[in-house]
C-alpha cells in the first residue's frame, strides 16, 4: 500500500483528509513543516499533501528543504491551498510541486490527482532503473570486447568495479573524504570502473598476450593504454554529457595507473593530485589481478595479494585507501566473480 503524508496546520482538514484517503492509502500526518522533514526523513512517503500557509515554515520553505535532499527530492508533491490567486499557484509550481489543489478540496478529484502523480512517478523511477540498467549492460559490453581479446579480461573489469564499491563504500562509513565520497559518487564508480582497461584495445594482441617479460619499448607501448580508454571515453561522454559516469570513466581510465609517489603513468602527478576515483580503482584493479591467473603465471593467493597492496602504502597506493582495504579485505573473497580470471598489465617491477 502506497504511504501518504499530509502536512497542515489545521486538525481538523489533517483528520478529514485523513478519513477519507485511509482506506487506500497508509496515512502520516504532520501539522507544521519542520514536524513533516522529521517524518520524512524517517519513512520516506510515496507522496505528500502539503498546505501553503502555515506559521513557522510554509509550505514553500518545507518543499525547498525536501527538493535539497536527494533521498526527497523524488517524492511528488502536491500542493493544497485556501488561496486562489494565480501567482501562488506559479510559485508553488516554480517550487517543485506537481499539483496544486484548493481548499476545501473535492475528494473525488484528490484521489485523482494522487493515483496520477503516484502513477507517473512509478513509471519515471521504472525508466531511471531501466536507463541505469541499460548503462551498467554498455559496461558489461565493453569487458566483453576486451574477452575477445583476452577471455580473461572481462571477470577482471567486472570485478575490480565490485571491489572499488567496497572500498568507497567503507571510505564513505568512516567519513575518509567525507566531501567527496557520496551516494552518487559510489554509483557513478560502479558503473564507470569497468571501463578502466578498455583503453586496451588500441594495444597490439602480440603484446598482449606476451608470456615473456616486455622489453622497454613494449612495456612504453602498454602504457599508451591509459592515454587510448581515456579518449574513448571523453568522445563518448561528450555525446552523452547527461551521463555523468561516462566522465569518471575517462578520469579512471587516465588515472588508475598513477602512484602515490608519482612515479606512475601516464603523467607522473601524486598524491591527491591523482583523482580519488582513481586512487580507489588503483586498488582494486592490482588485488583482483593479483588473485587472479595471468599469461604468464598462475593466479596469487589472498594473502599474497593483500601483501603487495600493504607493501605500496605510501608508494603506489593511497595510505589511507591502503588502511581502509586493509579493514575489509577479508570480504573481497566473497566478491570475485566466477568469470574473474584477470589479464593485468602491471608496473615494470612485476615484469621482472
Amino acid at each position: 500500500m502506497k504511504s501518504i503524508l499530509i502536512v497542515d496546520d489545521n486538525l481538523a482538514s489533517l483528520k478529514q483528509i485523513s478519513a477519507q484517503l485511509s482506506q487506500d492509502y497508509e496515512i502520516s500526518l504532520a501539522k507544521s513543516g519542520e514536524l513533516a522533514l522529521q517524518i520524512c526523513a524517517r519513512e520516506q512517503p510515496d507522496l505528500i499533501l502539503l498546505d501553503v500557509e502555515m506559521p513557522g515554515m510554509d509550505g514553500f520553505a518545507t518543499i525547498a528543504q525536501i527538493k535539497k535532499d536527494p533521498r526527497l527530492m523524488h517524492i511528488p508533491v502536491i500542493f493544497l491551498t485556501g488561496n486562489h490567486d494565480s501567482a501562488t499557484e506559479i510559485k508553488g509550481l516554480e517550487s517543485g510541486a506537481m499539483d496544486f489543489i484548493t481548499k476545501p478540496a473535492n475528494i473525488d478529484i484528490l484521489r485523482h490527482r494522487i493515483k496520477i502523480h503516484l502513477d507517473f512517478t512509478a513509471y519515471q523511477l521504472n525508466l531511471e532503473h531501466m536507463t541505469k540498467e541499460l548503462e551498467d549492460n554498455i559496461g558489461i559490453s565493453f569487458a566483453e570486447l576486451l574477452d575477445c581479446k583476452d577471455h580473461n579480461a572481462a571477470g577482471h573489469v567486472l570485478s575490480t568495479g565490485e571491489y572499488a564499491v567496497l572500498i568507497a563504500k567503507e571510505l564513505q562509513e568512516t567519513g575518509i573524504f567525507k566531501d567527496e565520497i557520496t551516494d552518487e559518487f559510489i554509483s557513478m564508480i560502479k558503473r564507470a570502473a569497468p571501463f578502466h582497461d578498455i583503453g586496451k584495445i588500441g594495444v597490439s594482441d602480440i603484446i598482449l598476450l606476451r608470456r615473456t617479460v616486455l622489453t622497454e619499448e613494449e612495456y612504453l607501448e602498454v602504457q599508451k593504454h591509459t592515454l587510448i580508454g581515456s579518449q574513448v571515453m571523453k568522445v563518448i561522454y561528450n555525446r552523452t554529457p547527461s551521463q555523468k559516469y561516462l566522465e569518471m570513466a575517462a578520469i579512471i581510465a587516465e588515472g588508475h595507473h598513477e602512484h602515490y609517489n608519482g612515479k606512475g603513468y601516464p603523467h607522473g602527478i601524486k598524491g591527491d593530485d591523482i583523482p580519488l576515483c582513481s586512487r580507489i580503482v588503483a586498488v582494486a584493479n592490482i588485488y583482483d589481478s593479483c588473485i587472479t591467473d595471468r599469461v604468464y603465471r598462475k593466479a596469487l593467493s589472498h594473502q599474497e595479494a593483500c601483501e603487495i597492496i600493504s607493501r605500496g602504502r605510501g608508494t603506489e597506493f593511497d595510505p589511507r585507501i591502503v588502511d581502509v582495504f586493509e579493514k575489509i579485505s577479508d570480504t573481497f573473497i566473497n566478491y570475485k566473480t566466477s568469470s574473474g580470471l584477470a589479464l593485468f598489465l602491471p608496473d615494470v617491477e612485476y615484469f621482472q
